[in-house]
Protein backbone atom coordinates (compact mmCIF):
# COMPACT_ATOMS: atom_id res chain seq x y z
CA UNK A 1 0.00 0.00 0.00
CA UNK A 2 1.13 3.61 -0.75
CA UNK A 3 1.99 5.76 2.42
CA UNK A 4 -0.95 7.65 2.89
CA UNK A 5 0.59 11.20 1.46
CA UNK A 6 1.45 9.43 -1.96
CA UNK A 7 -2.20 7.83 -2.15
CA UNK A 8 -3.57 11.20 -2.10
CA UNK A 9 -1.68 12.41 -4.78
CA UNK A 10 -2.67 9.72 -6.67
CA UNK A 11 -5.37 10.29 -9.24
CA UNK A 12 -8.83 8.07 -8.13
CA UNK A 13 -10.89 6.35 -11.14
CA UNK A 14 -13.67 5.25 -8.99
CA UNK A 15 -16.28 5.45 -5.82
CA UNK A 16 -14.41 2.88 -4.35
CA UNK A 17 -11.31 4.48 -4.76
CA UNK A 18 -12.53 7.72 -3.01
CA UNK A 19 -13.87 5.65 -0.12
CA UNK A 20 -10.72 3.90 0.22
CA UNK A 21 -8.39 6.69 0.41
CA UNK A 22 -11.19 8.87 2.52
CA UNK A 23 -11.30 6.14 4.95
CA UNK A 24 -7.60 6.05 5.18
CA UNK A 25 -7.82 10.22 6.20
CA UNK A 26 -10.61 9.64 8.59
CA UNK A 27 -8.70 6.89 10.45
CA UNK A 28 -5.60 8.86 10.40
CA UNK A 29 -7.42 12.21 12.01
CA UNK A 30 -7.16 10.57 15.56
CA UNK A 31 -3.47 10.71 15.51
CA UNK A 32 -2.70 14.04 14.39
CA UNK A 33 -5.31 16.38 15.51
CA UNK A 34 -4.65 17.99 18.61
CA UNK A 35 -6.88 20.99 18.36
CA UNK A 36 -10.38 21.88 17.23
CA UNK A 37 -12.47 25.14 17.96
CA UNK A 38 -16.28 25.73 16.60
CA UNK A 39 -16.94 28.49 14.55
CA UNK A 40 -20.29 28.60 13.26
CA UNK A 41 -21.21 25.63 11.65
CA UNK A 42 -17.68 24.50 11.03
CA UNK A 43 -14.68 23.04 12.40
CA UNK A 44 -11.14 24.74 12.51
CA UNK A 45 -8.78 21.90 13.36
CA UNK A 46 -4.90 21.95 13.79
CA UNK A 47 -2.14 19.40 14.48
CA UNK A 48 0.82 20.00 16.40
CA UNK A 49 3.44 17.63 15.72
CA UNK A 50 7.01 18.05 17.30
CA UNK A 51 6.24 22.08 17.04
CA UNK A 52 5.26 21.80 14.01
CA UNK A 53 1.84 23.58 13.87
CA UNK A 54 -0.44 22.42 10.89
CA UNK A 55 -3.67 23.70 9.83
CA UNK A 56 -6.70 21.84 8.05
CA UNK A 57 -8.95 23.81 6.02
CA UNK A 58 -12.33 24.68 7.44
CA UNK A 59 -14.77 21.96 8.03
CA UNK A 60 -18.68 22.18 7.42
CA UNK A 61 -19.43 19.73 10.99
CA UNK A 62 -23.34 19.57 9.42
CA UNK A 63 -21.74 18.05 6.12
CA UNK A 64 -18.76 16.16 7.43
CA UNK A 65 -18.86 12.51 8.31
CA UNK A 66 -16.26 12.24 10.98
CA UNK A 67 -16.96 8.28 12.07
CA UNK A 68 -15.18 6.06 9.42
CA UNK A 69 -18.17 3.16 9.90
CA UNK A 70 -20.56 5.89 9.70
CA UNK A 71 -18.75 7.14 6.38
CA UNK A 72 -18.45 3.89 5.23
CA UNK A 73 -22.09 3.05 5.38
CA UNK A 74 -23.17 6.29 3.99
CA UNK A 75 -20.98 5.52 0.69
CA UNK A 76 -23.25 2.52 0.52
CA UNK A 77 -26.01 4.43 0.60
CA UNK A 78 -24.37 6.82 -2.05
CA UNK A 79 -24.12 4.28 -4.89
CA UNK A 80 -27.87 3.20 -4.05
CA UNK A 81 -29.01 6.88 -4.79
CA UNK A 82 -26.75 7.12 -7.82
CA UNK A 83 -28.45 4.10 -8.85
CA UNK A 84 -31.84 5.75 -8.52
CA UNK A 85 -30.63 8.75 -10.36
CA UNK A 86 -29.14 6.87 -13.32
CA UNK A 87 -32.70 4.96 -13.03
CA UNK A 88 -34.41 8.16 -13.25
CA UNK A 89 -36.30 6.79 -10.41
CA UNK A 90 -37.80 9.73 -7.40
CA UNK A 91 -34.91 10.78 -5.03
CA UNK A 92 -35.92 11.78 -1.24
CA UNK A 93 -34.81 15.16 0.80
CA UNK A 94 -33.02 12.58 3.03
CA UNK A 95 -31.08 11.39 -0.04
CA UNK A 96 -30.17 14.27 -1.30
CA UNK A 97 -28.87 15.01 1.74
CA UNK A 98 -26.61 11.77 1.84
CA UNK A 99 -25.35 13.17 -1.58
CA UNK A 100 -23.80 16.17 -0.69
CA UNK A 101 -22.80 14.62 2.96
CA UNK A 102 -20.73 11.64 0.91
CA UNK A 103 -19.17 13.48 -2.01
CA UNK A 104 -18.31 16.63 0.53
CA UNK A 105 -16.75 14.58 3.10
CA UNK A 106 -14.46 12.64 0.30
CA UNK A 107 -13.36 15.85 -0.84
CA UNK A 108 -12.72 17.97 2.56
CA UNK A 109 -11.18 14.70 3.99
CA UNK A 110 -8.61 14.28 1.13
CA UNK A 111 -7.93 18.19 1.18
CA UNK A 112 -7.27 17.75 5.06
CA UNK A 113 -5.17 15.06 4.32
CA UNK A 114 -3.02 17.21 2.26
CA UNK A 115 -2.88 20.32 4.37
CA UNK A 116 -1.51 17.96 6.88
CA UNK A 117 1.04 15.30 4.69
CA UNK A 118 1.90 17.27 1.80
CA UNK A 119 3.90 20.79 1.01
CA UNK A 120 1.30 23.95 0.21
CA UNK A 121 1.82 24.69 -3.47
CA UNK A 122 2.01 20.98 -4.45
CA UNK A 123 -1.39 20.33 -1.82
CA UNK A 124 -3.59 23.22 -3.59
CA UNK A 125 -2.69 21.41 -7.48
CA UNK A 126 -4.03 17.70 -6.19
CA UNK A 127 -6.52 18.93 -4.53
CA UNK A 128 -8.07 20.75 -7.23
CA UNK A 129 -7.50 17.59 -8.91
CA UNK A 130 -9.22 15.16 -6.69
CA UNK A 131 -12.29 17.20 -7.09
CA UNK A 132 -12.43 17.36 -11.00
CA UNK A 133 -11.85 13.44 -10.88
CA UNK A 134 -14.38 13.15 -8.13
CA UNK A 135 -17.46 15.00 -9.73
CA UNK A 136 -16.02 13.06 -13.07
CA UNK A 137 -17.21 10.05 -11.57
CA UNK A 138 -20.03 11.03 -9.91
CA UNK A 139 -21.08 12.19 -13.50
CA UNK A 140 -20.55 8.37 -14.68
CA UNK A 141 -21.88 6.50 -11.84
CA UNK A 142 -25.79 8.54 -12.75
CA UNK A 143 -24.83 7.28 -16.62
CA UNK A 144 -24.13 11.04 -18.17
CA UNK A 145 -21.43 10.63 -20.81
CA UNK A 146 -18.75 13.37 -20.26
CA UNK A 147 -15.00 14.14 -21.34
CA UNK A 148 -12.72 16.89 -20.74
CA UNK A 149 -12.54 19.16 -24.15
CA UNK A 150 -9.24 21.85 -24.59
CA UNK A 151 -11.09 23.83 -27.74
CA UNK A 152 -8.15 24.95 -30.29
CA UNK A 153 -9.22 28.39 -30.78
CA UNK A 154 -7.25 30.18 -34.09
CA UNK A 155 -5.62 33.63 -33.51
CA UNK A 156 -3.87 35.71 -36.30
CA UNK A 157 -0.28 37.16 -35.25
CA UNK A 158 2.54 39.04 -36.93
CA UNK A 159 3.85 35.26 -37.10
CA UNK A 160 1.10 33.60 -38.59
CA UNK A 161 -1.72 31.84 -37.13
CA UNK A 162 -1.44 30.49 -33.61
CA UNK A 163 -3.31 28.69 -31.14
CA UNK A 164 -5.06 29.36 -27.69
CA UNK A 165 -5.62 26.56 -25.84
CA UNK A 166 -9.06 27.09 -23.79
CA UNK A 167 -9.50 24.06 -21.41
CA UNK A 168 -12.93 23.34 -20.20
CA UNK A 169 -12.55 20.87 -17.17
CA UNK A 170 -15.67 18.42 -18.23
CA UNK A 171 -18.68 18.61 -21.08
CA UNK A 172 -21.16 16.37 -20.26
CA UNK A 173 -23.75 15.10 -22.61
CA UNK A 174 -27.16 13.76 -23.57
CA UNK A 175 -26.10 11.31 -25.96
CA UNK A 176 -24.53 7.66 -25.66
CA UNK A 177 -20.75 9.53 -26.41
CA UNK A 178 -19.71 13.50 -25.69
CA UNK A 179 -19.92 14.97 -29.45
CA UNK A 180 -18.03 17.87 -28.86
CA UNK A 181 -14.42 17.94 -30.47
CA UNK A 182 -11.02 20.41 -30.03
CA UNK A 183 -12.70 22.34 -32.77
CA UNK A 184 -16.60 22.17 -31.89
CA UNK A 185 -18.90 22.82 -29.33
CA UNK A 186 -22.47 20.78 -29.70
CA UNK A 187 -25.22 23.00 -28.68
CA UNK A 188 -27.12 20.51 -26.96
CA UNK A 189 -23.54 19.58 -24.15
CA UNK A 190 -22.57 21.60 -21.10
CA UNK A 191 -19.53 22.83 -20.08
CA UNK A 192 -18.69 22.72 -16.32
CA UNK A 193 -16.39 24.63 -14.43
CA UNK A 194 -15.26 22.71 -11.55
CA UNK A 195 -13.38 24.53 -8.62
CA UNK A 196 -12.38 23.89 -5.15
CA UNK A 197 -13.92 27.45 -4.04
CA UNK A 198 -15.36 30.73 -6.26
CA UNK A 199 -12.79 33.07 -5.42
CA UNK A 200 -10.70 34.42 -8.20
CA UNK A 201 -12.35 32.33 -10.18
CA UNK A 202 -16.22 33.27 -10.40
CA UNK A 203 -15.75 36.00 -13.50
CA UNK A 204 -13.43 33.62 -15.86
CA UNK A 205 -16.95 31.52 -15.98
CA UNK A 206 -18.43 34.57 -17.56
CA UNK A 207 -15.89 35.39 -19.78
CA UNK A 208 -15.36 32.27 -20.72
CA UNK A 209 -19.08 31.19 -22.10
CA UNK A 210 -18.84 34.76 -23.85
CA UNK A 211 -15.68 33.61 -25.24
CA UNK A 212 -17.08 30.21 -26.65
CA UNK A 213 -20.64 31.38 -27.63
CA UNK A 214 -18.22 33.88 -29.80
CA UNK A 215 -15.77 30.96 -31.31
CA UNK A 216 -18.45 28.36 -31.59
CA UNK A 217 -21.02 30.77 -33.18
CA UNK A 218 -23.97 29.17 -30.78
CA UNK A 219 -26.04 29.84 -27.53
CA UNK A 220 -23.86 27.42 -25.47
CA UNK A 221 -24.66 26.15 -21.75
CA UNK A 222 -22.40 26.67 -18.92
CA UNK A 223 -22.51 25.08 -15.16
CA UNK A 224 -20.34 26.07 -12.61
CA UNK A 225 -19.83 23.12 -9.72
CA UNK A 226 -17.62 24.62 -6.58
CA UNK A 227 -17.06 22.65 -3.44
CA UNK A 228 -17.73 26.04 -1.05
CA UNK A 229 -16.26 29.49 -0.66
CA UNK A 230 -15.30 29.37 2.80
CA UNK A 231 -11.59 29.85 4.09
CA UNK A 232 -9.81 30.65 7.61
CA UNK A 233 -9.17 34.03 8.97
CA UNK A 234 -6.04 34.54 11.72
CA UNK A 235 -6.04 31.09 13.86
CA UNK A 236 -9.69 30.63 14.67
CA UNK A 237 -11.97 32.32 12.39
CA UNK A 238 -13.46 32.28 8.92
CA UNK A 239 -14.82 34.28 6.59
CA UNK A 240 -16.92 33.36 3.38
CA UNK A 241 -15.39 34.49 -0.14
CA UNK A 242 -17.94 34.75 -2.55
CA UNK A 243 -18.42 38.16 -3.83
CA UNK A 244 -22.08 37.76 -4.10
CA UNK A 245 -22.80 41.22 -5.56
CA UNK A 246 -20.04 40.67 -8.31
CA UNK A 247 -21.71 37.92 -9.01
CA UNK A 248 -25.45 39.81 -10.08
CA UNK A 249 -23.57 42.08 -11.41
CA UNK A 250 -21.51 39.92 -14.16
CA UNK A 251 -25.24 37.83 -14.43
CA UNK A 252 -26.91 41.27 -15.48
CA UNK A 253 -24.56 42.40 -17.49
CA UNK A 254 -22.52 40.09 -19.05
CA UNK A 255 -23.88 36.59 -19.78
CA UNK A 256 -26.44 34.52 -17.69
CA UNK A 257 -24.69 30.72 -16.67
CA UNK A 258 -27.30 27.98 -16.43
CA UNK A 259 -26.49 27.08 -12.92
CA UNK A 260 -23.70 27.48 -10.24
CA UNK A 261 -23.76 24.82 -7.96
CA UNK A 262 -22.25 24.03 -4.66
CA UNK A 263 -21.62 21.44 -2.24
CA UNK A 264 -21.36 23.22 0.52
CA UNK A 265 -22.97 27.08 -0.39
CA UNK A 266 -21.98 29.91 1.50
CA UNK A 267 -24.84 31.95 3.41
CA UNK A 268 -25.85 34.37 1.16
CA UNK A 269 -26.25 31.88 -2.04
CA UNK A 270 -29.28 30.71 -0.95
CA UNK A 271 -31.01 33.77 -0.29
CA UNK A 272 -32.65 36.31 -2.71
CA UNK A 273 -31.78 37.11 -5.12
CA UNK A 274 -28.76 34.59 -5.53
CA UNK A 275 -30.48 31.55 -4.92
CA UNK A 276 -32.62 31.88 -8.34
CA UNK A 277 -29.27 30.98 -9.81
CA UNK A 278 -27.29 29.03 -7.28
CA UNK A 279 -28.22 25.78 -5.68
CA UNK A 280 -26.92 22.47 -4.20
CA UNK A 281 -24.97 20.00 -6.20
CA UNK A 282 -27.80 17.20 -5.35
CA UNK A 283 -30.46 20.07 -6.50
CA UNK A 284 -28.47 19.83 -9.92
CA UNK A 285 -28.04 16.14 -10.41
CA UNK A 286 -31.69 15.26 -9.22
CA UNK A 287 -33.35 17.58 -10.88
CA UNK A 288 -31.92 20.92 -12.74
CA UNK A 289 -29.32 17.90 -14.70
CA UNK A 290 -32.37 16.70 -16.78
CA UNK A 291 -33.79 20.15 -18.00
CA UNK A 292 -30.25 21.02 -19.00
CA UNK A 293 -29.28 18.21 -21.03
CA UNK A 294 -32.99 18.30 -22.59
CA UNK A 295 -32.97 21.64 -23.98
Amino acid sequence: MLPLDKDLQKPKNSIKEFKEISLRVLNYFPNVISNSEEKGDYLILSSNQAGNLKYVRPINRRLFITEPETFSNSVELLNNVLLKIKNKEDVTDEEKLTIDKVVYTIQQSIGAGLDLLVNPNSARKHVGNRFEELIRVVFTEIGISNSKIVLQIPYETDEGTKTYKCENDLVISPYNEVKSTSQSLDEKEVVVSIKTTSKDRMGKMFIDKLLLERFVKHPQKVIGIFLNDVQRKEENNIGFTLVSGLFMVYTEFLTKLEGVYYLDPPPSALKSPYNVYISTFSELLTGKLNELLAS
